[in-house]
C-alpha cells in the first residue's frame, strides 16, 4: 500500500512506555496520525472513563473535518465501550489494540487489591478489535494461557471460546527503542553498574541491593546509578540503600533530562535488571543499545529479546543475590583485564539493533497497512 494511512490513535495513559512507543513510531512513520490522549495519572480511573472522554474528543475532531482509515489504541481503553459511543463511520473502521501490559498477569503488591473488572476490560477490548498486538511472545503467551484459568473462576456463562477467537487474531509486534550514539573510551575506575526501572516491588530492587551488599563485604569497589520513575509509595529499601551505598552513588532517582539518562547508560559497564515482571524490557534494551553489558534474570521476556537461543548465556543469572554478586565479580575482573566483551564490544548492540526505530517503524507501518488492506478486501 503506497498511500499513507490516516490513523486515529487513542491513548488513555500517555506516559512511560506508552508515550515512548507512540512518539518513537510517529517520528519515523510514513502514516498520518491523529493522537487523542489523556495524562498518565490514576490508571484505574483512566480505564473506567477513557472511552467516554475519548469518544467525546473524537466527535469534536469529526466536527472539525477529521476522517480516518483505522483505529489504533492501547490496552488501557475499553474499545467496545468507545465504539458504542462514537458515530457509525468510526464504528466501521478496522481497529488494532496494542497490549503494552495486561491486568491479568500484571503483579499487584497486595493480592486483595486485584480487581477482575480490569481483566474483563482487556478481554472485551481484545474481542472488539480487528487485531490484537502484543509487545513480546512472552506477553502474548502468558496472557492467553492464563485467560482460561481466569474465566473458569467465574460463576457461570464462562466465555472460554473467546480465548481462541483472540488467539487467532493476535500477533507479536515489537516496539522500538532509540539508537544511541557511539560510546566514548572508558574512563578508568571501578565497575559502573546501572539499575533503571520503576521503583516498585515487581522490579525486585531488594535483590539488587543484596548483591551489592555481598560485593561491599568482599571489598569489591563499584559505582552505581540507580534510576527510574517513582510513584507515591516507594519501597523503603531505596531509602536504606541510598544511605548504605552513599559513597558509591553516581546518579540517584528519576533523571528529568533524557540526556542525563542516556549519559548514564553510555558510561555504564553493566546494566542490571532484577525484575520479577517484564513484558518487554525497554530500559535493558536501551542499556544494551548504549553498549552496556546486560545482566538479567533468565526468565520473562529477556531470553526472547536478548536472544538466549543464539548462545548469549553470559547475559543471564538465576535470580539469586549470591549468583548476581558472583557474576558482577566476574565482570569486574574482566573490566580490569580490558576483556569485558571478549574482543566484541558491539555484541549487545547487534542483538538489539533490530528494535531501533529507524528500522522498526517501517515494519510496524507495513503491518498496520496490511491490517487495513485485509479488512478492505473483506
Amino acid at each position: 500500500m503506497d498511500k499513507p494511512l490516516k490513523i486515529l490513535t487513542l491513548e488513555p495513559y500517555y506516559g512511560g512506555s506508552h508515550k515512548a512507543f507512540l512518539d518513537g513510531w510517529i517520528q519515523y512513520s510514513r502514516h498520518e496520525w491523529t493522537v487523542l490522549s489523556l495524562p498518565p495519572w490514576k490508571w484505574k480511573w483512566r480505564m473506567r472513563h477513557a472511552a467516554i472522554t475519548l469518544a467525546s474528543q473524537t466527535s469534536e475532531k469529526i466536527r472539525e473535518g477529521g476522517k480516518w482509515d483505522i483505529i489504533f489504541c492501547s490496552d488501557m481503553l475499553n474499545l467496545a465501550e468507545y465504539l458504542g459511543l462514537v458515530p457509525q463511520p468510526i464504528q466501521k473502521l478496522p481497529s488494532v489494540v496494542y497490549f503494552h501490559e495486561n491486568q491479568l498477569t500484571y503483579p499487584v503488591a497486595h493480592p486483595q487489591e486485584f480487581d477482575f473488572h480490569y481483566v474483563l476490560t482487556n478481554l472485551i477490548t481484545a474481542l472488539a478489535a480487528t487485531e490484537v498486538w502484543f509487545n513480546s511472545s512472552y506477553h502474548q503467551n502468558i496472557f492467553l494461557d492464563e485467560l482460561p484459568v481466569f474465566l473458569k473462576r467465574m460463576p457461570d456463562f464462562q466465555p472460554l471460546e473467546t480465548v481462541g477467537d483472540i488467539r487467532n487474531k493476535s500477533f507479536v509486534r515489537y516496539p522500538g527503542i532509540d539508537q544511541l550514539p557511539k560510546r566514548r573510551t572508558r574512563t578508568p575506575g571501578p565497575i559502573r553498574i546501572v539499575w533503571a526501572a520503576r521503583w516498585e516491588h515487581d522490579k525486585n530492587p531488594e535483590l539488587f541491593f543484596k548483591s551489592l551488599r555481598i560485593l561491599k563485604a568482599k571489598n569489591i569497589e563499584f559505582r552505581i546509578s540507580v534510576m527510574g520513575e517513582q510513584f507515591r509509595q516507594v519501597p523503603e529499601v531505596f531509602d536504606f540503600a541510598r544511605q548504605e551505598f552513599a559513597d558509591s552513588i553516581d546518579r540517584w532517582g528519576y533523571q528529568k533530562e533524557r540526556q542525563d539518562y542516556e549519559n548514564a547508560l553510555l558510561e555504564a559497564d553493566v546494566f542490571v535488571s532484577t525484575a520479577d515482571h517484564e513484558f518487554f524490557g525497554f530500559s535493558v534494551l536501551e542499556g544494551a543499545a548504549a553498549g552496556a553489558f546486560p545482566l538479567v534474570p533468565k526468565k520473562l521476556a529477556y531470553p526472547e529479546t536478548l536472544e538466549l537461543d543464539s548462545g548469549n548465556e553470559d547475559f543471564y543469572f538465576n535470580s539469586e543475590p549470591d549468583q548476581l554478586a558472583e557474576r558482577l565479580i566476574q565482570l569486574t575482573e574482566k573490566i580490569k583485564n580490558n576483556s569485558l566483551w571478549d574482543g566484541d564490544p558491539d555484541c549487545a548492540i547487534r542483538i538489539v539493533e533490530k528494535f531501533f526505530w529507524k528500522t522498526n517503524a517501517c515494519l510496524l507501518d507495513r503491518e498496520l497497512a496490511g491490517t487495513f488492506e485485509r479488512e478492505e478486501k473483506g
